[in-house]
């Protein structure tokens, strides 16, 4: 039986599925509304933008005959069905890619990125992304995003920042996930190398962050037309006065943010190949052997560490945590790291 402002018994919940259907009557107290606003609203999961997109492209009905304006007037006792279509194949195509995989069902996987691995096809990298790997090892179970096979990316980390990352496999999920991250309710830390000791050891660096107009690859501070950003810092270990290993927390989540917050207070990343432009002077607070591996390292010295968020079906308090990689470990020991430190506080 069809139910007033909610799913038909026998259809699969909206953005949970494509290929599935549902149907809601309009009551009196819904008339008049848009019918975009409308079914986005009855379907809990569907985005507007999403419901518009579907209605321009004749998937929505109105006690079965089609209704192709979203803007459309909804009236009682209306019967409005909608179709969400099956996926479309996967673009780009999915190609074997290696990464490890920490965490996986249904709704999401959790996965360790490699350093060097470009997280989105774009000009240049069109192919051998973590997209297209995840294509390929998620198959089938990948459900639909936006009408298409593929995998919800809801946050990225730069091409040489290695760590965690979690991905929907289903628009439900990517809904929630990126709902939870545009609202900061994710647990998001990194173990980072920088050039010299943070003062205090422990802080906050804040300041908006926005594109620089002389160099687009970057982002750096700015007083006007930034995103505010605010990320908070612990020392774990400094070496001389020369460098330190610090543990990083994001209270948001901008692009480059803890390369340019630390960069910003005279304290890059070791390794930065955007924002280390010369030789610090900190450089001549190590000694010799752990100055040259720390000016030899080749990406910046970057490690998605911890990622907590909760589960967008159940509702589980999901958290992982990555070890260090190997260049990074190698990298501490050659600067005279203690065993022990690099633990997430």
């Amino acid at each position: 039986m069809t139910q007033t402002g909610t799913p038909t018994p026998d259809s699969t919940p909206a953005g949970t599925d494509a290929g599935s259907s549902l149907m809601f009557i309009a009551t009196e107290e819904q008339a008049g509304d848009r019918v975009d606003r409308f079914v986005a609203a009855q379907s809990g999961t569907l985005s507007r933008s999403r419901v518009k997109a579907l209605i321009e492209e004749g998937h929505l009905t109105g006690n079965g005959k089609p209704v192709t304006e979203p803007a459309e007037t909804v009236r009682a006792g209306v019967t409005y069905g909608l179709t969400i279509p099956a996926a479309a194949p996967a673009v780009p195509e999915g190609e074997r890619v290696a990464f490890d995989v920490l965490y996986e069902d249904a709704d999401l996987i959790v996965l360790n990125k490699p350093a060097g691995l470009v997280v989105h096809p774009a000009p240049g990298n069109e192919t051998g992304t973590l997209v297209n790997g995840l294509i390929a090892h998620c198959g089938e179970s990948l459900k639909g995003i936006g009408g298409e096979r593929r995998p919800g990316i809801v946050h990225r980390l730069d091409k040489d920042t290695s760590g965690l990352m979690v991905a929907a496999k289903t628009e439900q999920a990517h809904l929630a996930l990126s709902a939870d991250f545009a609202a900061r309710r994710i647990d998001r830390a990194y173990l980072a190398f920088c050039w010299g000791c943070p003062q205090p050891a422990e802080g906050e660096y804040e300041g908006d962050i926005g594109r620089d107009k002389r160099d687009r690859k970057r982002m750096t501070i700015v007083t006007h037309g930034g995103k505010w950003a605010l990320t908070r810092y612990r020392t774990l270990q400094a070496f001389e006065m020369g460098a330190a290993l610090v543990q990083c927390r994001l209270a948001t989540g901008r692009t480059h943010q803890i390369r340019v917050h630390f960069s910003a207070n005279n304290h890059p990343l070791i390794g930065d190949p955007v924002y280390l432009r010369r030789i610090p002077a900190a450089a001549k607070g190590l000694p010799p052997a752990a100055r040259a591996a720390a000016l030899d390292f080749p990406r910046q010295a970057l490690h998605a560490a911890r990622l907590g968020f909760t589960h967008p079906r159940t509702g589980e308090q999901m958290a992982f945590e990555a070890p260090m990689p190997e260049d990074m470990l190698a990298l501490g020991e050659s600067l005279g790291l203690t065993p022990g430190k690099v633990m997430i506080i």
